[in-house]
């Protein structure tokens, strides 16, 4: 993989560190819009249900993509499943500071050692 001088992204690839920030931002800032105007508030205004279920669709999406699709489909559906997982993160009011939060915590140690050391809560992760 041809990597950027700039930012060690591949080359063609622009991304910045705050790309995910401003678009929690921009979800955040769609509560105040009204739902004829945004599809996000129309989202949020459906409750965590919908948003619940439209994540799990973009999630299966995502999973057909990557098996079965080119790397563009699957770029594509990655994007709308992240898009999607912020809508749902502020239809719980959950920050995306937190989230970021909790991977720190996370990738401070091996993969093996962190999922050994969380609660048996019945789910599969």
């Amino acid at each position: 993989m041809i990597m950027a001088a700039d930012n060690g992204c591949p080359r063609g690839y622009r991304m910045s560190e705050d790309t995910l920030a401003r678009l929690a931002a921009t979800v955040s800032a769609r509560r105040s819009a009204t739902a004829t105007a945004s599809y996000t508030k129309s989202l949020l205004d459906k409750g965590i249900a919908t948003c619940a279920k439209k994540l799990a669709e973009e999630a299966a999406e995502t999973v057909i993509a990557a098996v079965s699709e080119s790397d563009e489909r699957l770029r594509s559906e990655a994007a709308d499943l992240i898009y999607h997982l912020l809508v749902l993160l502020e239809a719980r009011n959950v920050p995306l500071e937190a989230v970021l939060s909790e991977l720190d915590r996370r990738t401070s140690q091996s993969g093996h050692a962190e999922k050994a050391s969380r609660p048996e809560s019945g789910g599969a992760s």
